[in-house]
């Protein structure tokens, strides 16, 4: 049985981040444009479920999963 990825909280410092720019804030991408990328072919999935609004608003207890890895909006 595998165990599933720890989860890294990460502060955002601010109430709101989009998707986009909390997948760079995180360390799960690399660029804007591999972000992009990633939303738009249902790679990234917000609390448990594929997002592909790259704009999508997250806020402090959101869990971001790309490539195997998840990082928690925290403040």
């Amino acid at each position: 049985m595998t165990r599933p990825a720890p989860i890294d909280d990460v502060p955002a410092g601010v109430d709101v981040i989009r998707l986009g720019q909390f997948l760079q804030l995180a360390g799960l991408v690399d660029t804007g444009g591999e972000a992009k990328a990633a939303i738009r072919e249902g790679e990234v999935t917000v609390n448990g479920e594929v997002d592909l609004r790259r704009g999508r608003q997250l806020v402090v207890g959101d869990v971001v999963s790309f490539a195997g890895r998840q990082a928690r909006v925290s403040d």
